[in-house]
């Protein structure tokens, strides 16, 4: 027993043994580190899952981690974060997609973009999504918000994810393999890796914080109260009042602002020569911070429309403050 379990080692150098011994070990705690990565990022924090995707192909050029092993392990967290936030989309609606906004740190790309990815091309806007900042995480719960079969979804989201995957492991092993014809430039970059993995999501963390930084302070000094816009209805002014809400989002709120036009950012934008410039103009959506008044606010601002400015909370705070509203009216396209 014991010469037919030591046989296999009769003439190995411990050296290998040791290191077979250490590749056996260093395989599964990287695909956990890689499963919990890829999962984190894929339910919504902000945490980039692109470097450590970079580092598991490097390292599967050397046989430290399974290249097979690494695509099945993201492709699961993939698909148990987007699985899990389309039922809560599906259950949970809009809703669900404003708790996802606020973690992003790039909030006014969120909804709108996702939505009208989605509604245009169902099965490639879901395969293409994991390749699209702001899209990748949205696209779960958008899908199951606008009723899409879960088979369907399971389909062609698992399709793009694999693509996702498949990508950057790729590009990390053709690193790795170049890499491995210099030792040398192996063992560098085996040093310094943690070093450059840092300073990567720091760089990242940072420009997104300062851009959302610069955009929200625009935000802030446009707004408009929702009790002052009240107001200015109870004292009859004239207000010119839009609602830039996702044809979607009416389904379960059907309600809007007393007078409102309804209306996209782009229709607003190319018929914004008969917005009247004499009074003031009010937008609002229900995108956190109001990312979209806001963004098409500026816009109207560069095409000579200076009295325009969001609406603070958007529908949802001038709902539940419970000032009137009233049934959609359609607008003439």
């Amino acid at each position: 027993m014991i010469e037919s379990l030591a046989g296999p080692t009769v003439g190995r150098p411990a050296s290998i043994l040791w290191r077979s011994r250490t590749i056996s070990y260093e395989m599964p705690r990287s695909c956990l580190l890689l499963f919990v990565w890829v999962l984190v990022e894929q339910l919504g924090i902000p945490l980039p899952a692109a470097p450590v995707l970079l580092a598991a192909g490097a390292l599967s050029a050397g046989g430290r981690i399974s290249f097979l092993m690494a695509l099945l392990c993201g492709l699961a967290a993939a698909l148990m974060a987007d699985s899990a936030w389309f039922v809560i989309g599906r259950r949970y609606g809009h809703l669900a997609l404003r708790l996802l906004c606020k973690f992003s740190l790039e909030p006014a790309v969120c909804v709108r973009r996702t939505q009208d990815s989605l509604g245009r091309h169902r099965a490639a806007g879901l395969m293409m999504a994991k390749f699209v900042p702001g899209l990748a995480t949205l696209a779960a719960p958008v899908a199951g918000q606008n009723g899409m079969g879960y088979g369907e979804f399971l389909l062609f989201d698992g399709i793009g994810a694999t693509c996702w995957l498949a990508a950057w492991l790729a590009v990390g092993r053709l690193f790795g393999d170049a890499l491995k014809r210099d030792p040398r430039l192996l063992n560098w970059a085996g040093r310094f890796f943690g070093v450059l993995l840092l300073f990567a999501i720091l760089g990242f963390f940072v420009g997104r914080v300062l851009r959302r930084r610069m955009v929200l302070k625009k935000m802030v000094a446009a707004r408009v109260e929702p009790e002052a816009l009240k107001k200015q209805l109870d004292a009859g002014e004239s207000v010119y009042i839009v609602d830039l809400r996702h044809p979607l989002e009416l389904l379960p709120n059907p309600f809007t602002l007393p007078g409102a036009h309804h209306m996209s950012p782009n229709t607003l934008a190319a018929r914004h020569h008969e917005i009247p410039r004499d009074r003031d103009i009010v937008l609002y959506c229900t995108c956190p911070s109001e990312a979209t008044a806001a963004k098409t606010a500026m816009t109207l601002q560069k095409l000579g429309i200076e009295r325009v400015r969001p609406l603070r909370g958007g529908y949802e705070e001038w709902k539940r403050l419970g000032f009137p509203l009233e049934p959609v009216r359609k607008e003439a396209a």
